[in-house]
């Protein structure tokens, strides 16, 4: 094992800032603290849906049933099932039902291209999947067994199946964005739960809190949202749409009486400009997917007092957060907020050249401890690239390389400062443009592509992609159709401009201030 080099300055920083251990439930599953929670809070609300709500020992007597029936459908210990649905009170029973079985859930919107989800079934070794939307997902993949969710208030109650399980098995899986045209499959254990959710730095998780799960639940947010209200024994209310809306997203945080909100920075910045108001009731107000604005920042500082916001930085891969900054006040001689200090049970280095970093120094940030995903799923060469075990100040750790670039200030705060490669983030979604670029590639008339980002005033960003034309069918609508045969949604470029050529800078690479430039003009 290759140990980092450190003066003694980056050592002593490094200890201070990882000064991070607390107490938490390390040898228990999800399934475990959650009929802990049942035990001691039976009559206790437990999820808030439209038109019902379901305290603790409702909801794990359905759960049972559920579970019995998954068992019934062949599903075994281990096994991955596939999720997709709305959010509801059948879908956190299900989640429930899920683990209770001993077996890991895969989240998924059916909005994802066929090519797209058979490939990510196959990476799972999914072939159960559970669905309000059964003859849809039926017809579009009828190698799979699906379940449908509107079974699960007919269930008969019963004793669910006792699957005791370990805190290392396979709680959930989630996918993100692959720079080969893969996406990547992160696995997160029960133990990386339970570090997220118990003795909790950046919010107050307990049998007082109302979380707001507003998040897809493919979104990593949605474990925060959640298992931070289940596992703790506080209420999870479902926000109903699809879509927020400022109004609706009001009404459900004063009605609801909601204690804590993740919202991504997009959203965060909307509330800003729009309605500040609906926020003033919530204690804790977290945010984060994206660079936040200073602007938005000391606006809500200046509304709601310092403390309030919390903003959150967290890959997949280290389990929704990995560090948290209460803003207090905004520092003018800082180019960007910082991230702040690792959460509980987490651990943070700043590295370049095999070496810890001292305050000031640019690194790559990479993180450790329990919250870590074992690697990605039937890709060992991403895994050995991304994770590395390296000996710290005699200390053994297995890092996550993030790709993200930052320094540490004198006081152990970490100042973001982008990635090392051409991965964004975009209203909270994960996004590699290499991914992007590769599907670009393969359509049949275009020559040259450029993927990049591009922000309008207001700080909202979106994907902009630059084509050489190779052929008469090489239009722009042309190409939103193929890629939206293989990408989600959001992953196809808003804008995208035909040109002549691509621009190079002095460097020889593609001059994307330039590109930018012209499309404004």
């Amino acid at each position: 094992m290759r140990g980092l080099r450190a003066d003694r300055r980056a050592l002593a920083i490094h200890a201070a800032v990882n000064t991070t251990s607390v107490p938490y439930p390390a040898d228990s599953t999800v399934q475990e603290l959650f009929a802990a929670t049942v035990r001691r809070r039976p009559d206790a609300c437990a999820v808030v849906g439209v038109d019902r709500a379901l305290r603790y020992a409702e909801l794990d007597r359905l759960a049972d049933g559920v579970a019995a029936l998954l068992r019934a459908e062949g599903a075994r210990p281990g096994d991955v099932v596939g999720i997709c649905a709305d959010r509801s009170p059948e879908l956190i029973i299900a989640l429930v039902a899920i683990v209770k079985c001993g077996c890991a859930y895969l989240p998924f919107d059916r909005s994802w291209p066929d090519e797209r989800l058979h490939g990510v079934f196959l990476r799972a070794a999914c072939r159960l999947v559970l669905t309000d939307r059964p003859a849809e997902l039926s017809g579009r993949f009828p190698d799979r067994r699906i379940v449908p969710l509107t079974r699960l208030w007919h269930t008969a109650a019963g004793p669910g199946p006792t699957t005791p399980g370990r805190p290392d098995d396979i709680a959930y899986i989630n996918f993100t964005s692959g720079s080969t045209g893969q996406p990547k499959g992160v696995p997160i254990t029960h133990r990386a739960v339970a570090r997220l959710t118990h003795g909790s730095r950046y919010a107050r998780l307990d049998r007082d809190t109302v979380l707001l799960h507003m998040a897809p639940v493919h979104f990593d947010a949605a474990t925060f949202e959640i298992w931070g209200a289940l596992l703790c024994g506080g209420t999870c209310v479902l926000y109903p749409a699809t879509l927020p809306r400022i109004s609706e997203l009001g009404r459900l945080l004063r009605e609801n009486r909601v204690t804590v909100v993740f919202l991504t920075t997009a959203l965060f910045n909307v509330i800003l400009d729009e309605a500040p108001e609906i926020l003033d009731t919530v204690p804790t107000v977290l945010t984060g997917g994206e660079a936040h604005s200073l602007t938005h920042m000391d606006r809500a500082v200046r509304r709601y007092g310092p403390d309030k916001v919390v903003s959150v930085y967290g890959p997949t891969e280290c389990t929704t957060f990995a560090t948290y900054h209460p803003v207090r006040r905004l520092d003018p001689a800082l180019p960007a907020l910082p991230i702040g200090l690792p959460i509980q049970n987490t651990r943070l280095y700043l590295v370049a050249d095999d070496r810890l970093c001292a305050p000031g120094e640019p690194g790559e940030i990479c993180l450790a401890g329990p919250g870590l995903t074992p690697g990605y799923l039937g890709m060992p060469d991403a895994t050995r690239t991304s994770f590395a075990d390296r000996e710290i100040g005699g200390v053994a750790e297995r890092l996550y390389r993030t790709g993200d670039r930052g320094y540490l200030l004198d006081d152990g705060n970490v100042v973001f400062q982008g990635r090392l490669d051409d991965q964004v983030k975009i209203n909270g979604h994960r996004i590699e443009l290499g991914e992007i670029a590769h599907f670009l590639d393969r359509h049949p008339d275009v020559r040259q592509c450029f993927v990049t980002v591009t922000a309008d005033p207001a700080g909202q960003r979106s994907l902009v992609a630059f084509v050489v034309p190779d052929g008469p069918g090489c239009t722009p609508q042309a190409i939103r159709d193929q890629l939206r045969v293989r990408l989600p949604e959001y992953m196809v470029p808003a804008t995208i401009v035909l040109r002549d050529s691509l621009p190079l800078s002095g460097t020889g690479k593609v001059d994307r201030g330039s590109l930018l430039a012209a499309a404004r003009s």
